[in-house]
């Protein structure tokens, strides 16, 4: 189990589907966002526009209640305040993934159960950047807690996690595997087939994505759904002009009748 401490000392927290019963539709995912605020200093200039503060309360969370997150955070008076960030910094990928995802299939969240490779928050290099000029000069002189997480992953979590990811997939009773991009085909589906890398590999024409696929899981089979990731497919931050293509005609002319 993932330990780490945010910026302003909230306690890094473990992700689990919280909905134990059975679901049409498994969501695979990287890793847990954040609930991020706009730190402000006392003389109410912006310190960071957006600063990782703690995790999110749920798998894929939508933005809902950051403002109440960030109000429970204690900042020392000198420091200033804290401030939800912008809609494009909390909740991002839930929404994608309700709007881009589900809806289009014909699914709630009632109808799936979701996990991520890495059950927990991990910092990009602009989140390491804004706590090492930002955060950490403050940590002696006003006595701050020192952050602890981990950055963003590069491989794969290891075999254990595979293994816990695949009970989870047999306890949702799910017929469907949605994977979320090129990091979980490679990192859970390559567990079981090597050859198996990237979303590319399942073709790269409108006609290829976004099918199902039944492939063998040590024993047990699965329809698998390969997607890209919501944060390509609401063009959150650098993305491929070929895989949003797919994808939104994948919105028009697949989805609604797949499932």
């Amino acid at each position: 189990m993932a330990h780490g401490v945010f910026p302003f000392g909230q306690k890094l927290k473990v992700l689990r589907q919280k909905d134990r019963t059975p679901k049409e539709v498994f969501v695979l995912g990287i890793y847990a966002s954040a609930v991020h605020a706009r730190w402000t200093g006392r003389d109410g200039k912006q310190k960071v526009s957006a600063l990782a503060v703690a995790s999110e309360p749920h798998i894929f969370w939508n933005g809902d209640e950051a403002e109440t997150i960030i109000a429970a955070i204690r900042v020392p008076p000198a420091l200033g305040e804290l401030s939800p960030a912008g809609e494009r910094f909390n909740g991002p990928s839930g929404r994608s993934l309700d709007e881009r995802f589900l809806q289009p299939l014909g699914l709630t969240r009632k109808d799936i159960w979701l996990c991520d490779l890495y059950p927990f928050t991990m910092l990009n290099e602009n989140q390491r950047e804004a706590i090492r000029s930002k955060y950490s000069p403050h940590i002696k002189r006003h006595g701050l807690p020192h952050p602890s997480l981990e950055m963003r992953p590069t491989k794969s979590p290891g075999i254990h996690r595979v293994r816990e990811i695949m009970a989870e997939i047999r306890a949702s009773r799910a017929r469907t595997l949605l994977l979320l991009g090129d990091q979980p085909i490679a990192w859970f589906l390559g567990a079981f087939h090597p050859g198996i890398r990237r979303l590319s590999y399942f073709g790269t024409t409108p006609s290829d994505y976004g099918r199902l696929h039944t492939l063998d899981l040590n024993g047990t089979q699965v329809r698998i759904l390969p997607v890209v990731h919501p944060r390509q497919a609401s063009r959150l931050g650098p993305s491929s002009a070929l895989w949003g293509k797919l994808h939104g005609e994948w919105l028009q002319s697949r989805a609604p009748t797949l499932l």
